[in-house]
């Protein structure tokens, strides 16, 4: 009798298992492709010295691969991200300069790179925490997103 009930747990457990691979092994064979997000920021005549912005997709299924640094020498560098943010498929982004050189008007800040796994189409999201001029001073601003070029 318990050999009976030994057998049964281990089917069980082997058809669990089976269901998990099969499952992994479709995620797998599903179309994959990676595409860039560009990020812009408007600051009109205001000089940017800061910013934090998040950016989530909120449609399809998506992997945050990379991340890298804006056009104006300024915010060249990679900016800072949350690493904790990315296991939700967001990202909270943020950077600042001090120097006299600051970029203004509209301006790329950064680019995010994603694996879209899937076929449907992701929609992205963006939510400005804040901008900044170089003396602290909170300024108002439009952010763009641009979608680039698939490979």
């Amino acid at each position: 009798m318990k050999c009976a009930g030994l057998i049964a747990g281990l089917l069980v457990f082997v058809t669990v298992v089976a269901a998990q691979v099969a499952g992994g092994a479709q995620e797998s064979e599903q179309a994959s492709r990676f595409a860039p997000v560009h990020v812009y920021i408007d600051s009109g005549q205001e000089q940017l010295a800061a910013y934090q912005f998040e950016l989530k997709a909120v449609k399809g299924n998506v992997k945050i691969v990379g991340v890298e640094g804006g056009e104006h020498e300024t915010f060249s560098e990679p900016p800072y991200y949350d690493p904790a943010a990315l296991m939700n498929d967001r990202i909270i982004i943020a950077a600042f300069d001090t120097s006299d050189e600051l970029p203004n008007g509209r301006t790329r800040v950064a680019t995010i790179h994603f694996q879209i796994i899937g076929e449907i189409e992701p929609q992205y999201e963006i939510e400005l925490v804040v901008a900044a001029a170089g003396n602290g001073r909170q300024i108002p601003v439009k952010v763009l997103i641009e979608k680039g070029a698939l490979k």
